[in-house]
């Protein structure tokens, strides 16, 4: 449904995108996560054709957006961070004026407000003033003016921007509704929403791809790590030593995280759940555990990893 092949932006000297592919198939949602300035957006406004790329190119359905960009536009429904919205104006008013932009009929027009609308549960809403709206209101508006035209493809950068817990729970919910007959790619920073709505992570930092895995497979990644931390009282220099020695396989590591005459702090990654090991060494050689804990490698973990954050 979607391929991105080796798209590339600069802007100036600074290397926005650095080429960039990835494929997303008919029905999934797929989350575009990166920090900020990451070159989440700029892939995106590449795909929807708002952007030039400077390599590379963006195909929707069978249609490259560099060769037919006005055929591409017809098959996507964008919801930028922030929707340009016309405050001055009703809802109604808004999507009719967004309607006959794309230039539907009034027959197609109508069928489009009314499925929009109610995708979204704006019937309440629907006579209203866009500048008395809520955030997470206007954001619906937004998706609405996204929806109107029926698009195959959905592209969502930062939907959930400013909301509250309850909105973004609203809007996750809209965005599962919608996955059932849209192919979505939804552009996020918060982890947490990508493990609730997604089936799949695509990772980018300083313009480059460096993860794209399903959700399934980085649980498996998951299961295969784990971060313990373990603090001992008093200075336990011989502690570092003796844990090290024991986690010296390829990705296991003994970190120290903190040590002063009162008490030393480490965080151990290990490829299996240790914290019995660890706790049987401390009671063979009488030291005091005052904190052990076990945490399995988590999104986060990955993300920080991935993106140049302390793992």
């Amino acid at each position: 449904m979607i391929e991105v092949k080796n798209l590339s932006k600069n802007f100036g000297d600074i290397k926005a995108v650095d080429n960039i592919s990835f494929q997303v198939s008919k029905g999934e949602i797929v989350g575009l996560l990166g920090p900020n300035g990451a070159g989440k957006t700029t892939t995106m406004r590449m795909i929807t054709g708002y952007y030039e790329p400077a390599e590379g190119d963006a195909v929707i359905d069978g249609s490259s957006v560099k060769e037919n960009r006005q055929e591409v536009q017809r098959m996507i429904g964008y919801l930028p961070e922030t929707a340009a919205l016309y405050t001055d104006m009703l809802v109604s008013d808004y999507l009719a004026f967004i309607g006959k932009s794309h230039n539907l009929d009034e027959k197609k027009l109508a069928s489009g407000i009314e499925k929009s609308v109610s995708a979204t549960s704006l019937e309440k809403y629907f006579y209203r003033p866009i500048s008395i709206l809520s955030k997470g209101f206007k954001q619906r508006v937004g998706l609405a003016a996204a929806l109107l035209h029926d698009p195959a493809v959905l592209i969502l950068d930062e939907p959930t921007s400013g909301l509250d817990p309850n909105q973004i729970n609203e809007m996750q919910n809209l965005i599962r509704n919608l996955s059932k007959d849209k192919t979505i790619i939804l552009s996020t920073h918060i982890l947490a929403e990508v493990e609730a709505v997604c089936k799949r992570a695509i990772i980018i930092s300083e313009g480059k791809k460096v993860l794209d895995s399903s959700l399934n497979d980085i649980e498996k990644l998951k299961e295969g790590s784990h971060h313990i931390q373990v603090t001992i009282k008093g200075k336990a220099t011989e502690a570092e030593k003796m844990f090290s020695n024991i986690f010296n396989n390829v990705n296991e590591s003994v970190e120290l995280l903190s040590s002063d005459s009162v008490k030393t702090c480490f965080q151990i990654t290990a490829s299996f759940d240790a914290a019995e090991t660890i706790f049987k060494t401390a009671v063979e050689k009488n030291w005091i555990l005052t904190e052990l804990y076990t945490d399995k490698t988590s999104l986060e973990n990955i993300f920080k990893s991935l993106t140049g954050g302390k793992n």
